[in-house]
């Protein structure tokens, strides 16, 4: 149930909009200006369209565009002016924000990170792209893990982007770390529509969450992107969907009261519980082991496939993007303790 769409809204109901916005083209920093803008506007419009709406949503790239330029004059910084300009718009029209950029970064290649901001003004959430969708983009691995925030009515918000959503951990761990509502922004094209719909189907069922995910939409003329905003409730099941036309806002309501009950109370199906709690019907409290050798490998760093030694596609070079010969060195940062402004 949608509250047709947040038109009924409830006293426990959040109200969430996802953007289908149009694929735009970005060159330059007159180009990354005028987008900014066109965000904003669109911002308005969300508030204009639906008084009810308690957070609006726009998908990965809508502030670049698809052409991973990585040109620094136009990548974004956290205290740049994109992001001043999306912290005015939600302030100005009372409302919530989700939005996508390309965060300059000196030591490398940049991060493709999304944060959301509360109706005054302040980043409630930032998270950088653990899972860029090699070997197609350029990005630096996030290293933020996955924030979760407290929301519009007190919901707890995770985000990931795009592919992200294709790695069934990354619900797990955003579910793991109280989301009642996982949000996923992704650019993907056409080819993408299956896996799109059935991982954000899988994602909230096998963690009893909603998900609310939405992609950019239209052509830049070069690519096309396919729009096809959901929602998904906990059990499954799809609740909106959206179309292939840009500039579309699709809103539903949501329940997270619903969700801490099903937590609460399913036995049968409760997933996310029983996943650490192994045939509790057979022994006292349920098997609390790690019987996954993935797991334990990747912890131990000794993570290999058994066919790892014939993967063909282990770098960029097959889309252009020179071998990198830089090593990964992961930094440990207490996400409750960084400051975003």
């Amino acid at each position: 149930m949608s509250g047709l769409g947040g038109l009924n809204k409830s006293p426990q109901g959040v109200v969430l909009g996802l953007v289908q916005a149009q694929l735009p083209v970005v060159k330059t920093p007159a180009d990354l200006a005028a987008q900014t803008q066109k965000i904003c506007d669109m911002v308005a419009k969300a508030r204009r369209n639906l008084s009810t709406m308690d957070l609006v949503v726009f998908p990965e790239y809508s502030l670049h565009g698809l052409s991973m330029d990585t040109n620094p004059e136009i990548m974004c910084r956290m205290d740049g002016p994109e992001v001043a300009a999306f912290k005015k718009a939600c302030v100005d029209n009372a409302i919530w924000g989700c939005f996508s950029i390309m965060e300059y970064n000196p030591e490398g290649y940049p991060f493709n990170g999304g944060l959301i901001i509360d109706d005054k003004g302040a980043v409630a959430l930032y998270y950088r792209k653990l899972h860029p969708w090699v070997p197609v983009e350029p990005w630096e691995p996030g290293d933020l893990g996955i924030p979760v925030c407290v929301g519009p009515k007190g919901a707890k918000i995770a985000l990931i982007i795009c592919h992200d959503g294709m790695f069934p951990e990354m619900a797990r761990e955003s579910a793991y770390k109280g989301a009642e509502i996982m949000i996923r922004t992704a650019g993907y094209t056409a080819p993408i529509r299956h896996a799109w719909k059935v991982t954000n189907q899988a994602n909230a069922f096998c963690n009893l969450m909603y998900t609310a995910s939405v992609c950019m939409c239209g052509t830049d003329g070069s690519f096309d992107s396919m729009g096809e905003g959901m929602f998904v409730s906990f059990d499954g099941e799809t609740m909106v969907t959206g179309s292939s036309r840009p500039d579309e806002i699709i809103t539903c309501e949501l329940r997270p009261d619903l969700v801490r009950e099903a937590r609460r109370e399913w036995g049968v199906e409760n997933n996310i519980y029983q996943f650490g709690h192994r045939a509790y019907t057979a022994v006292k409290g349920g098997a609390r082991d790690c019987p996954y050798t993935f797991m334990q490998d990747m912890v131990a760093g000794r993570y290999s496939l058994p066919w790892e030694k014939e993967v063909r596609v282990t770098d960029g070079t097959s889309c252009g993007f020179p071998a990198p010969t830089r090593e990964y060195s992961p930094t440990v940062i207490d996400t409750k303790e960084r400051k975003y402004g």
